[in-house]
């Protein structure tokens, strides 16, 4: 499974990267707004840093827009992934960016199993369905996850299943056991992964057996 960090703080994608755990990013208005910086400097600051797809969104709403927004961000760099909304006009605009422009494109705000359908139908490289807030609404987020794999998998959609909100580490192996191709997680998220209070436990006991050996490996 594919690890996209959820951010615009280039600092913070550069020290995941540097642990090899970072496959993409993704950011969205709301994380351009928090970054503090123009939506086309932070997008080709972290394409630098990173390999993999990072999603950039549009955040107009009507086609001929969106279609106007894409190219100016498909010019920042070749691994720049467009991000539209799940919504008509949206999924039109994924069609055009994929025949026209040549590019991967990201449909988010995926809350459905037939909007994950359509999404597939049109082409998209992603899907992204919101997990954490489905959970919000008292319902089971990892169970669109599972709908979404199954479906995809009935058809061989090559779209890729982007499990995004993702709050907590339960959430993660979560989408690993149903076989999400991708999951999406803030900085934290992705840190807390490595966390365990038995390998805390472990590592202190092997450090002061060690030390009263008296010796030096180095």
């Amino acid at each position: 499974m594919k690890f996209f960090v959820d951010t615009a703080d280039v600092k913070e994608i550069k020290e995941l990267h540097q642990l090899g755990l970072v496959d993409g990013v993704t950011t969205n208005p709301s994380l351009i707004l928090k970054s503090g910086g123009k939506i086309t400097e932070v997008t080709k600051q972290i394409c630098d840093i990173v390999e993999g797809p990072v999603s950039a969104e549009v955040v107009a709403t009507e086609f001929p827009q969106m279609i106007k927004e894409a190219k100016v961000l498909a010019k920042i760099a070749k691994n720049v992934c467009i991000k539209v909304p799940l919504t008509l006009d949206g999924l039109r605009a994924c069609r055009a960016i994929r025949n026209d422009l040549g590019r991967m494109v990201n449909v988010t705000l995926c809350f459905s199993a037939n909007q994950a359908l359509l999404a597939a139908k049109a082409g998209a490289s992603f899907i992204s369905p919101f997990v954490g807030r489905i959970d919000d609404t008292g319902s089971d987020g990892m169970e669109l996850i599972s709908e979404i794999r199954q479906i995809y998998d009935n058809y061989d959609y090559p779209t890729e299943i982007l499990t995004a909100s993702v709050r907590t580490v339960n959430h993660v192996k979560q989408a690993a056991l149903i076989g999400a191709d991708v999951i999406t997680a803030p900085p934290a998220t992705l840190r807390a992964l490595v966390s365990h209070p038995l390998t805390d436990k472990g590592l202190a006991a092997f450090i002061a057996d060690w030390a009263k050996t008296g010796q030096k490996i180095a």
